[in-house]
C-alpha cells in the first residue's frame, strides 16, 4: 500500500513490479511483466465478480491513446457531449476561452439566469479541467459567482464553451523515456478579484517535461503587494511539490533538491532572508515554510520572467491567441 495515497498498491517479484490503483469501484493495473498483469487478472475474476476491460482506452471520461513514443490523453467525446447538452454544437467558435479585457464582477443589476443551469455548466467545465488546464483560470473565475449568476456571468461561460468547439482534441500527449526530474512554476494575478481584491494563485508542476499537476485558487487573504502574492504563491507550489515527492517515492523515485521557478526575484528574497522586515512580518506564518526548506537545501528558487513563464499565465489569467497557441507547441502543455 502506497505511504500517501492508500489506493495505491504495489507488488515486487522476481525483479518485475505490479501496480494497482483503486477509485471508487474501478481499477486500474500495470506491470512490467506480463505474465504478473496476466495473474492478477485472473485472481481478481476468481475472487470478485468484475469485468476485464482490456487495455486502458477510457477511465472516468478519460481517453487513453497508448503507444510506442508516448501516451496521448483527452477528454473529446466529453467535450462534445457537454457542447451538444447545452446547445453549443452550432455555436461560432472562439479562439481563447475568456478576452483580455474581461472584468468580472457580482453584476447586481443585471438580469439574473437560471442558477441550476448556470451550475451544471459550471460543473461539467471543472470535470474536463482533468485535460484542460488552458480552461481553468476562465471556469474558475467564472464559479464564483455561482451563488447569483447574471446574463454577463453567462455569458464569459458560453465563451468558454465556444473555446472549446475550436479545440475540442486538445490533450496531453506523455513521451516515453523522458526524464524524471521535478520542478515547479508559480504566479500569481496581484488584486485580480474585483469584489474582494484578493489575488489568484497559478501553479504548475511537472515531471521531466510533462505536466502532472496544475492549479489556479484564489488566496485566502488579501495581499498587500505583488510581491507577497508570488510569495503566497509559490509556497502553494511548493507544498504540492512536497505532496508529489512523497507520492513518487512509492514507486521507488528519489529526488533531492526540487527546483521552483518563480516570477519574481522579491518574493524568491524574502525566502532565502531569515530575517522578518516590518513589510513581511504580517504575512501569514505558515508561507514560511518555504524559507525553512530552503535554509535545509530542499529547494532551488530560480527567478523566470513572464515572457517565459507562459505555462503557468494560463491557469491565474486570460491568455491571447498567440499565448496560447504558443502553449499548445510549447514544453509544458504538451498540448497536441
Amino acid at each position: 500500500m502506497g505511504s500517501v495515497d492508500k489506493t495505491l498498491f504495489l507488488l515486487s517479484c522476481s525483479g518485475d513490479t505490479l501496480i494497482v490503483q483503486i477509485y471508487a469501484d474501478d481499477i486500474i493495473f500495470g506491470g512490467s511483466s506480463h505474465a504478473l498483469v496476466s495473474s492478477f487478472a485472473e485472481q481478481m475474476s476468481r475472487e470478485f465478480k468484475m469485468s476485464l476491460m482490456g487495455e486502458l482506452q477510457f477511465f472516468l471520461e478519460l481517453q487513453i491513446k497508448q503507444g510506442l513514443e508516448g501516451t496521448f490523453i483527452h477528454q473529446a467525446k466529453y467535450t462534445r457531449d457537454i457542447l451538444k447538452k447545452f446547445n453549443m454544437g452550432d455555436s461560432k467558435p472562439m479562439t481563447t476561452p475568456m478576452s483580455t479585457n474581461t472584468a468580472l464582477d457580482a453584476d447586481e443589476d443585471g438580469e439574473a439566469v437560471d442558477q441550476k443551469e448556470f451550475r451544471w455548466m459550471i460543473g461539467s467545465l471543472l470535470y474536463l479541467m482533468a485535460t484542460r488546464p488552458d480552461i481553468q483560470f476562465a471556469v474558475c473565475l467564472c464559479a464564483r459567482y455561482q451563488a447569483s449568476p447574471r446574463t454577463s456571468h453567462r455569458q464569459a461561460v458560453k465563451r468558454i464553451f465556444r473555446y472549446l468547439k475550436f479545440t475540442p482534441e486538445l490533450g496531453f500527449w506523455y513521451f516515453s523515456g523522458s526524464s524524471l526530474s521535478l520542478r515547479g512554476f508559480s504566479d500569481a494575478d496581484h488584486a485580480g478579484c474585483r469584489i474582494d481584491r484578493k489575488s489568484t494563485s497559478g501553479t504548475c508542476q511537472l515531471l521531466g517535461t510533462s505536466l502532472v499537476s496544475w492549479s489556479s485558487r484564489k488566496q485566502a487573504s488579501v495581499a498587500l503587494s505583488n510581491t507577497e502574492a508570488e510569495y503566497v504563491a509559490a509556497a502553494s507550489c511548493y507544498s504540492q511539490l512536497l505532496w508529489m515527492k512523497a507520492t513518487l517515492s512509492d514507486f521507488g523515485l528519489r529526488f533531492g533538491r526540487i527546483t521552483l521557478l518563480v516570477d519574481s526575484t522579491s518574493a524568491i528574497s524574502i525566502a532565502k532572508n531569515p530575517i522578518l522586515h516590518s513589510r513581511t512580518k504580517h504575512i501569514d506564518v505558515r508561507f514560511h515554510f518555504l524559507r525553512d526548506h530552503y535554509e535545509k537545501g530542499d529547494i532551488d528558487l530560480i527567478p523566470v520572467v513572464s515572457a517565459n513563464q507562459l505555462q503557468v499565465e494560463g491557469v491565474d489569467n486570460a491568455l491571447i491567441k498567440g499565448e496560447i497557441e504558443s502553449q499548445w507547441t510549447g514544453l509544458i502543455a504538451l498540448l497536441v
